[in-house]
């Protein structure tokens, strides 16, 4: 077997990949049927892919797709969360860019 390609997904993507795979191949297998309950159990509400383009389009320096996803999988409450969530990464984010990032996040957590 050979990875072609590596991208990374959010968890409400991982979840529609999932229901993919499921309607091609009838059933999941085991670890694809655990990985489907806990996203059933914690991911709900409306898609967000355009939250993702948003936080693309900011533009912030060094932010990867693959913070854009966590950012977007956690769902930070506060200027303090998101700084917790960036502390796992060697990252580095202006206090301004992270202002940009909460307020996308607040404004796409308003439009519900």
């Amino acid at each position: 077997m050979k990875v072609l390609s590596e991208s990374p997904l959010s968890m409400p993507e991982l979840k529609e990949e999932l229901a993919h795979i499921k309607k091609r191949d009838k059933e999941l297998n085991f670890r694809a049927e655990k990985t489907e309950e806990y996203l059933n159990h914690f991911v709900a509400g409306k898609d967000r892919r355009p939250l993702i383009e948003k936080l693309e389009k900011l533009g912030i320096p060094r932010l990867k797709d693959v913070h854009i996803r966590k950012i977007v999988d956690i769902m930070p409450k506060s200027l303090n969360d998101l700084k917790v969530i960036l502390q796992y990464y060697v990252l580095t984010v202006s206090n301004d860019n992270m202002k940009k990032i909460m307020d996308t996040v607040h404004s796409f957590e308003e439009g519900k």
